[in-house]
């Protein structure tokens, strides 16, 4: 089994249980920080991966680290098992896919608006305001620059994108002009 498919598995339970026990977002913030405390300490990295250690002993590890970060109930018992069962290394997918799980519960779409130049926080809201009515979701959305579309906006929601740039208009013109010929 993949570890995608792994970290989907662990991350389904771990959503499943925090819906109906707990805080799912606290979950989300708990299991972040374990991640990010791990990223940052590479010996703590190593030891994790080491096939050496013992899980037993890296299950100590995680009970100090959980002692002294106090989780929630669920989250605990998530790095617990993991750390038994010799799969520490799937927290880190664990968590992305636990990310998007818990968006799709909350009904919150990632959007990502490329432009030409900056918009004005007005513009934003407006076009986040057009989103929602679109996708009849609760929309998150980065923006970037880029200089290259020429002008209009380029819209990513998952696999989709909406693409009303001036460079994109230009070259299906330049594609008919020459169809013509």
């Amino acid at each position: 089994m993949s570890m995608r498919a792994s970290a989907a598995r662990y991350a389904r339970a771990l959503l499943d249980v925090t819906i109906t026990e707990s805080d799912p977002v606290a979950a989300e913030a708990d299991l972040a920080a374990f991640v990010d405390l791990v990223q940052r300490h590479p010996d703590l990295q190593r030891t994790f991966a080491h096939p050496v250690v013992s899980a037993s002993a890296k299950r100590a590890l995680v009970q100090q680290i959980l002692d002294r970060t106090q989780p929630s109930a669920p989250v605990g018992k998530l790095l617990l098992l993991l750390a038994t069962r010799g799969r520490l290394e799937l927290v880190r997918e664990i968590l992305d896919v636990y990310r998007e799980r818990l968006m799709e519960h909350r009904q919150v779409i990632q959007a990502e608006v490329t432009t030409a130049a900056p918009l004005s926080p007005e513009r934003i809201a407006e076009l986040q305001q057009r989103l929602v009515k679109i996708t009849g979701r609760t929309v998150t959305m980065t923006t970037k620059v880029d200089q290259t579309i020429i002008g209009g906006v380029v819209t990513r929601i998952g696999s989709t994108v909406y693409d009303g740039s001036i460079a994109t208009q230009l070259a299906k013109v330049r594609h008919r002009l020459s169809e013509r010929s």
